[in-house]
């Protein structure tokens, strides 16, 4: 067998077999010692503090108290006050309508007549039963004088010294005075009944004097509180019926609006009252005074009204579950200055923004550091970590952490892409 020289090779196999040959007989690259950059994060050391729960709502005001004058007798408007417009403001105790009266004059004097009228035949009765007293004590004296000549009389006949024509008249003048006696006796024993009649009568009697004294009462409408006139149906020289409304009104003294909190959010706002407040709790006895209420109208966000919580609805809203708060504003014409301050009026839509009782020795955080239920921490040795938190609510662009940092913890408020556990860190403490 003989071999073809070296140069009888392909040039392009020589060049793959030198390439082969550099590269196995180079040196390896070179090594460097060192550690990984560490990555600058801002960093937010927690700490306790005192948090105050706050909830937001809307709603509507109302007055809260309300007058609707529904008229309760008949008759023709004959005087209107000059006041009496829609949307005036007028005082306590202001007569503002009148009907005329003379119908209810005139029942009221009827009734009186026929009282004086029942008053007298009472007196009379009175007075006959005293003579028909003393009329049957003589008869009953005539009756025991006619039966003792009666038997008198009876005696002498049987002995044959009178006639029986004498005896005859003696049997007659004592029938007589028997009837007598037993028709006085019967006038007397119907006085009673008589009597109950006229009491009866009296009664009834009096019974129309007290309606016609209260229907003249009632001719005449007047302010129970200070209100502001809605609405106005009575025009003088109109007849008006019972029953018919002819004024509407809203007081002025206190205004109130039903903010429909979510059960949680109500919750949050009472639950650091001492001893705790279920929910029965708070339908029962409300601890209104640890919730503070800011009211301010949507149209003029600028205006601020301190509030209260009154009470709250008895039925709660199932469908959204949420707690009807009934909130109550004091005086709120109170420094109206329009167009500068506007009052509280009905209808006005308002916000509400509720602060409840402080807690204490809470852990809040930014939300922007809490990663779907993970917090990112500069442990010890500024090495990252991951973990797990248990959020209780958020509030303000912060969340309260219940469970899963404690006091001193180094939390990272900056965002890592990506976030490696162990990564080295370099924290520098933000400022708040």
């Amino acid at each position: 067998m003989r071999f073809a020289p070296l140069f009888a090779l392909p040039p392009i196999a020589l060049g793959i077999a030198a390439a082969v040959w550099m590269i196995s007989s180079a040196p390896g690259p070179a090594q460097l010692e060192g550690e990984a950059p560490a990555h600058p994060v801002r960093v937010l050391t927690v700490a306790a503090q005192e948090i105050r729960p706050s909830a937001t709502a809307w709603g509507n005001l109302r007055a809260a108290e309300s007058w609707v004058a529904v008229s309760e007798v008949q008759g023709e408007v004959i005087w209107r006050h000059p006041d009496l417009e829609p949307g005036r403001l007028i005082p306590a105790g202001t007569e503002v309508l009148r009907i005329d009266p003379a119908d209810y004059e005139l029942a009221l004097a009827q009734a009186e007549a026929d009282i004086d009228a029942f008053s007298a035949e009472a007196a009379q009765l009175t007075a006959e039963t005293a003579n028909t007293t003393r009329i049957l004590a003589l008869e009953r004296e005539r009756l025991a004088l006619a039966e003792g000549d009666l038997a008198r009389t009876r005696r002498l006949a049987e002995q044959g010294t009178v006639p029986q024509a004498r005896l005859d008249e003696a049997e007659r003048a004592t029938l007589l005075a028997r009837r007598t006696v037993a028709e006085l006796e019967n006038t007397l024993a119907l006085i009673p009944s008589r009597e109950a009649r006229i009491v009866a009568q009296i009664a009834r009697t009096q019974a129309a004097l007290d309606r016609a004294r209260r229907s003249l009462d009632r001719t005449a409408l007047t302010t129970p509180f200070d209100l502001r006139v809605t609405e106005v149906s009575a025009e003088r020289f109109q007849t008006i019926a019972p029953g018919q409304v002819v004024i509407r009104a809203d007081g002025i003294a206190a205004a109130e609006v039903v903010a429909h909190l979510p059960i949680d959010s109500f919750r949050r706002l009472v639950a650091s009252v001492p001893g705790g407040v279920t929910l029965g709790d708070m339908m029962r006895d409300l601890p209104a005074t640890q919730i503070d209420v800011t009211l301010s109208p949507l149209s003029d966000p600028a205006q601020e009204w301190p509030a209260r919580v009154s009470r709250i609805k008895g039925v709660l809203d199932i469908r959204v579950r949420t707690v009807p708060v009934v909130v109550t504003v004091d005086e709120p014409y109170a420094g109206a200055d329009p167009p500068r301050r506007l009052p509280l009026v009905s209808n006005m839509q308002v916000q509400l923004a509720f602060k409840g009782a402080p807690r204490n020795g809470v852990i809040a955080i930014p939300e922007a550091a809490l990663h779907a239920g993970m917090v990112r921490v500069a442990g010890p040795d500024d090495l990252l970590e991951l973990r797990a938190v248990t959020p209780a609510f958020a509030q303000d662009g912060q969340v309260v952490i219940a469970e899963g940092l404690t006091p001193g913890d180094r939390v990272v408020i900056d965002d890592i892409a990506p976030a490696i556990p162990g990564m080295v860190l370099s924290p520098v403490e933000a400022k708040e």
